[in-house]
């Protein structure tokens, strides 16, 4: 139990990293290039992504230390956790094409392609643990809106 526990642990400190990592490149533009967009209709006020992705990131870094903890040494495990580092990888890279190079369209394009690795990710999930797949859950969901918005403000400008 405690072998699993600090793998969690070290699962949601990466992530919550990654997070903070991102959120450099965010900072660079949230209040001059981000301001003079324009936004779709359901755009959420800005203080709300904070909370929701800190909330992510946690439960993103649950799921993956629950993967990790069934041992590194078996192939489902390893192929999860190579899915999960991947889709990790494109997350931080949307904040530095959406806001760092104030790219929507290259933003949208790796943002799609997060999408489609995070629903393998679930499915790789699923095979090792499945509670660790429905931490998932609301990540894909903030993804797909996400998608849904990042389409909206590229269409617009």
């Amino acid at each position: 139990m405690k072998k699993k526990l600090s793998r969690i642990g070290i699962a949601v400190v990466l992530c919550l990293l990654i997070g903070f990592l991102s959120s450099i490149a965010t900072q660079s533009s949230i209040d001059t290039w981000y301001l003079t967009l324009k936004k779709p209709s359901f755009t959420p006020p800005n203080w709300i992504f904070g909370p929701v992705w800190i909330l992510l990131y946690i439960m993103m870094g649950i799921s993956a230390g629950i993967v990790w903890s069934k041992g590194f040494y078996h192939k489902w495990v390893k192929t999860a956790l190579y899915h999960f580092g991947f889709q990790l990888i494109l997350n931080a890279a949307w904040s530095i094409f959406f806001f760092g190079l104030q790219s929507p369209l290259i933003a949208l394009l790796d943002i799609i392609a997060l999408f489609i690795l995070l629903l393998f990710t679930i499915k790789w999930f699923t095979v090792v643990n499945t509670i660790a797949a429905y931490l998932l859950i609301p990540y894909v969901v903030w993804v797909a809106f996400a998608t849904a918005l990042n389409f909206g403000i590229w269409q617009l400008n």
